[in-house]
């Protein structure tokens, strides 16, 4: 009988502990959260100190069994859940389960905490064992309290000014404003053209190119030269005046060093492995986690990476020891600094501190663990290793030489520049990437110059420019911004962008952001209305507050108390806006059909188009690209290049579709649904002839050489393989998807089939049965008992509530003439102490976060 009971969060990781601590100790997985708060209103309840009220996780109840019946036969029971707010409250909730069970009694609990699964730090950490520490508790409770409030309060609002199974999010909001704010910049940029002015030379038979910099003693700005008027007028000048020639005016010489970049954090590593592997953010997590939870080397099952979710860029005094001792033995004394390099924290909001993201052993290098890793996890962990090892290595040094050339008059100057490295330095090992910069790192060489030096013009010549608009956020992009304005966390970013996918707000298109007609309405109300709760300051702030919690310097009833007093005012302000004023937005322009009426631009069920407000009198609508007739009449979009037929944007009952070409007698042309993330008024020639050359044949499976393929279908884009077929996860795109990636999907678990529900939402507060969730033939539904009742949005499938299941299912029965019982409000709870406190045996309260009784029958329901 093991007399140590370890708690862990994944199954996966419990394994690998089991190798380290021995016959002494049992340790089991709590797959996970184990309670959550009760998916109705009333969850937390304001009126009474904001106390929160949670149920088990139904999927996780047979584990907390487990781990019940397991506390009976240990002496020791020891939390070892992540290290970080979420894996604190995770050990709360146990212990709390525990505690109501009555099942700690004469027993030792202890609160675990390490930051890497090797040997060396577990058992250490076993042997360090604290409390649970409630600073960390409170925060997160805070946390999921103020999402709960949001989301529970203007999600419903969106349903009755916009349309159903729409949300709004604390932190998904003002990230869906910067996508939408981008995209305003984008609409209303106006390009200018400009012109630059450059000579071509050689020396000592090496070419050069130099730019004009100032002309008539005059320092050219990016608009000086407007126009191709103005460049011909300089350029006849220079022509006229220098004779061919070009005299160097002036050599500048410099040292530059360019340093390394510190050890990864949890941002910074989504960036690069967006930037530099092609992951989503969601993909780069996981398989961080895999490589922090446990890879088997061999003999022997380690974590290979230390925790992943950290904002820290701070190395241990022992691993920097390691790292500078393997850069002196393979890489020589002159690649190491003479003092250890530390790095300084550029995060907003920086979280815990511990260490940086690095490899648990520095002298497991890439090419020795490859053989034991997937492809992915084999990239992610070279790019780990590689940036933590030149974390501690010298910078690369470059010279740089300026030379400035004068043609046709001391007053006209060209420049001409280029550099040269002389020693590697970190670069012997990685350099990190950049999104939407030019690496300003090439080495490009000129020819030996002196000043005096005359030299021939071979060509002299203008290049025409136009200005750029702001670039769309790609997912390394749009994570960096975050951070920047503290929206949200950095363990937090992945799931706030792909709510923002699934809920449709954005499309990931040619890995950029574009935020759906939708989405944009959203953001509009939101931003007209609620402006302060989606203002970057006050989401920082509202982080700052948080931060202040976990470190005891702030209270969180207060905190709550302070943001709800405003926003549950604001929301009952807005309950009057009128659906029109949301959804329609006037435009200055008469209508041309009936001339009555200014043009409105309204959202209809396939997007944003415009329209006449006299309707049905007059029923002129446009789409919003210009094209007059019905805003869903087919579009030709161009000549496909290949076949030299026109390819036609239509309209059927499944959505919109491509054709390409015509019928001819009984021949059907080539047909390719329109994905739902590509909307059909931003479909152009490029993505048409995209879309029209699938499927994309990704190569041979590496296992036997059959053919792998990428396609969109009725049900969205895929990969298939010999029969078999896999969904492309929403965050990812059917044209960029690698063969790697589709292999490694095919070789995913399938998901249960069947006809049996989907998902039990909860039970229903009249009879205690079940309310289901299920999929059809016609599209997602709800069912209790005889009554079903179709999803206004299949997207709510992934989303839906008890409470919306309710909801629909009551307008279906009052459709059908049925009557619905009026609900018996319980009775109001015993009023909380000002602290945190947990209803454990749940009674669904009597509560007011908006003037409405939760109804509930006075039924006990057991939370632990």
């Amino acid at each position: 009988m093991a007399s140590h009971l370890l708690i862990v969060e994944s199954p996966s990781k419990a394994k690998t502990l089991k190798k380290y601590l021995g016959k002494d100790f049992e340790i089991l997985a709590s797959y996970g959260h184990v309670r959550d708060l009760v998916p109705k209103t009333g969850a937390v309840d304001p009126d009474d100190n904001f106390r929160m009220t949670y149920e088990l996780i139904d999927r996780n109840t047979k584990h907390v069994d487990s781990i019940a019946r397991a506390v009976k036969d240990a002496d020791v029971i020891m939390l070892a859940t992540d290290p970080d707010r979420e894996g604190e409250a995770i050990a709360w909730h146990l212990s709390e389960i525990l505690k109501s069970r009555k099942a700690l009694k004469n027993k030792t609990l202890n609160r675990v905490v390490f930051y890497e699964i090797t040997e060396g730090a577990v058992t250490e950490a076993v042997k360090n064992p604290r409390e649970i520490s409630m600073e960390l508790v409170n925060a997160q409770q805070a946390r999921r309290a103020l999402d709960y409030l949001v989301g529970f309060n203007l999600s419903p609002l969106l349903w009755k000014k916009i349309r159903r199974g729409l949300s709004a999010g604390r932190v998904q909001s003002p990230a869906l404003r910067l996508i939408c704010e981008r995209e305003n910049e984008i609409d209303a940029f106006k390009s200018q053209e400009y012109w630059s002015i450059h000579f071509d030379g050689e020396k000592d038979r090496l070419g050069f190119t130099a730019r004009l910099t100032h002309f008539n003693a005059d320092k050219l700005d990016q608009f000086a030269v407007p126009d191709a008027k103005r460049n011909e007028e300089i350029i006849a000048f220079l022509e006229s005046h220098g004779h061919g020639t070009a005299k160097v005016r002036e050599v500048e010489k410099k040292r530059r060093l360019k340093s390394p970049a510190a050890p990864f954090t949890t941002s910074t590593l989504q960036q690069e492995a967006v930037r530099k592997l092609g992951f989503s953010t969601d993909r780069a997590m996981k398989v961080a986690q895999s490589l922090y939870e446990g890879v088997n080397i061999g003999r022997t099952v380690t974590g290979l990476i230390t925790y992943m979710r950290t904002d820290s860029v701070t190395l241990s005094k022992e691993a920097m020891t390691d790292i500078r001792g393997f850069i002196t033995k393979n890489y020589g004394a002159e690649y190491l600094p003479k003092a250890p390099v530390f790095y300084a924290n550029k995060s907003k909001n920086a979280q815990e501190a511990h260490e940086a993201i690095r490899p648990t052993s520095i002298s497991r290098t890439p090419d020795s663990v490859a053989g034991f890793l997937n492809d992915e996890q084999r990239k992610l962990y070279e790019m780990i290793w590689k940036r933590a090892v030149t974390s501690q290595m010298m910078p690369a040094q470059f010279d740089t030489v300026a030379v400035d050339f004068n043609v046709g008059g001391d007053g006209n100057v060209f420049r001409a520049t280029g550099q040269t490295m002389i020693f590697p330095g970190f670069y012997a090992v990685y350099h990190e990437d950049q999104d939407d910069a030019p690496s300003d790192d090439e080495e490009k060489r000129l020819p030996a110059f002196k000043e005096g030096d005359t030299v021939g013009i071979k060509k002299l010549y203008g290049e025409q420019h136009f200005t750029q608009p702001p670039p769309r956020f790609s997912e390394a992009s749009l994570v960096k911004a975050l951070e920047q304005y503290g929206i949200g966390r950095p363990s937090t970013y992945s799931s706030i962008i792909s709510t923002l996918q699934r809920r449709e707000y954005v499309i990931l298109d040619k890995k950029r952001f574009t935020p759906t007609d939708v989405g944009r309405v959203v953001n509009k109300f939101l931003s007209e209305h609620f402006a302060h709760w989606v203002d970057y300051e006050f989401t920082a702030k509202m982080e700052d507050e948080l931060d202040d919690i976990s470190n005891g310097k702030e209270e969180w009833v207060p905190v709550l108390a302070r943001f709800w007093k405003d926003f549950s005012a604001q929301v009952g302000l807005k309950e009057s806006v009128s659906r029109k004023e949301v959804t329609q937005e006037e435009i200055d322009e008469m209508c041309p059909k009936c001339g009555k009426h200014k043009l409105t631009l309204r959202l209809g069920r396939r997007g944003r188009f415009i329209g006449c407000p006299g309707y049905p009198e007059c029923d002129y609508t446009r789409n919003v690209d210009g094209a007059e007739g019905a805003a869903n009449e087919k579009r030709e979009i161009g000549v496909d290049p290949k076949t030299g037929m026109v390819i036609t944007l239509l309209f059927g009952p499944f959505g919109p579709y491509l054709q390409l070409g015509e019928m001819e007698g009984d021949k059907k042309p080539k047909r390719v649904s329109v994905p739902k993330n590509i909307l059909p008024d931003n479909v152009n020639l490029e993505i048409a002839e995209q879309l029209m050359a699938l499927p994309r044949d990704l190569g041979p499976h590496p296992e036997d050489g059959k053919k792998v393929n990428a396609n969109i279908g009725r049900f969205g884009p895929y990969v298939s393989y010999d029969g078999q077929f896999k969904s492309i996860p929403k965050a990812e795109s059917v044209f960029d998807i690698t063969l790697e990636r589709a292999v490694a999907l095919l070789k995913e678990p399938k998901a249960a089939g069947g006809r049996g529900a989907l998902k039990v939402l909860g039970k229903h507060p009249e009879d205690g049965q079940a309310v289901s969730l299920y999929a059809g033939k016609y599209g997602p539904y709800v069912k209790h008992g005889k009554v079903n009742a179709t999803l206004p949005d299949e997207n709510m499938i992934k989303t839906v509530t008890l409470e919306e299941a309710l909801e629909l299912l009551a307008a279906k029965a009052g459709k059908k003439g049925g009557k619905a019982k009026p609900a018996k409000a319980a009775k109001p709870p015993v009023k909380a102490k000002p602290k945190l406190k947990i209803v454990t045996k749940v009674k669904t309260a009597v509560t007011k976060p908006k003037a409405k009784a939760a109804s509930a029958k006075k039924k006990k329901k057991k939370a632990g």
